[in-house]
């Protein structure tokens, strides 16, 4: 199976990746296409991978096809791009807020999966998002599935709305707990607690308090209160939080990543 990249930005080199590493290609069946001489010379020694500048060349007998450009230069590429898929190839795009209907028509193609992973499918503990058109055949999405399990976990949705969704929440989510992790270790620090303690403290509860929420199947509210004891130090924790506004803080940005993924469609259109 010949796979073929159109962008070499750093989610295509974590498919890259597991791809080889999964051995679902090797690294002789895959060429990725970048403007970047730096990056295509890194991709080619760190992967053993084939490269190109030319987008047209890159689509030759491939089978698969990953769009993982940036939403502000779509339109140059599928200019390049328009008219030269054969219609047995599958356009896989991980765009941000790219639609399958602007990229069937921007490309005078049909078969098309649109996927959005997130960042920590970069080292195989993702979770990622797809639909696909009714082009698409059930094996082209077993070999979609293959991808998606090798960086970590895949949720598949028959409705393109819920990407934008999940986009707000998985693709933009690590940011927030990252913000999250960063001031708690501040916040650790300030009150005298040496940095590289309070990183550990900080990464390991973050890391055992998911652990025991996926092990446990209870609800996030009532393993918060089996850590709150009435009038005790982390009722007094939560307290300034709700009146700071964190709970209405958090689904605020939610929603306005929501938004501005729709805005990014419309401007694809």
């Amino acid at each position: 199976m010949k796979i073929t990249f159109i962008g070499g930005g750093k989610m295509a080199e974590a498919i890259i990746r597991s791809i080889i590493n999964k051995k679902i290609a090797s690294p002789d069946a895959i060429i990725a296409s970048d403007i970047d001489p730096a990056r295509r010379t890194y991709l080619q020694g760190e992967y053993g991978i084939c490269v190109t500048e030319d987008n047209q060349r890159a689509l030759n007998s491939s089978e698969i096809i990953i769009l993982s450009i940036k939403p502000q230069v779509l339109g140059e590429v599928t200019k390049q791009l328009s008219g030269q898929i054969e219609p047995q190839q599958l356009v896989i795009s991980i765009i941000a807020g790219a639609t399958i209907s602007s990229l069937s028509k921007h490309l005078n193609h049909n078969a098309i999966v649109r996927i959005m992973p997130n960042m920590p499918a970069q080292i195989g503990e993702g979770i990622s998002v797809w639909t696909a058109t009714g082009n698409v055949q059930d094996s082209q999405k077993k070999i979609v599935a293959s991808i998606l399990n090798a960086l970590g976990k895949e949720i598949y949705f028959d409705d393109e709305k819920y990407i934008d969704m999940a986009t707000a929440v998985s693709g933009s989510g690590p940011a927030y707990i990252y913000l999250i992790i960063e001031s708690l270790i501040e916040a650790a620090v300030h009150i005298g607690i040496p940095r590289e303690i309070s990183e550990k403290l900080v990464l390991q509860t973050v890391l055992g308090s998911t652990r025991v929420l996926q092990k446990s199947g209870k609800h996030p509210a009532e393993l918060k209160n089996m850590v709150t004891s009435p009038g005790g130090t982390t009722a007094e924790g939560l307290f300034e939080l709700e009146d700071g506004g964190l709970r209405s803080l958090l689904m605020r940005a939610i929603i306005a990543s929501y938004e501005k993924a729709k805005m990014l469609g419309k401007q694809t259109e």
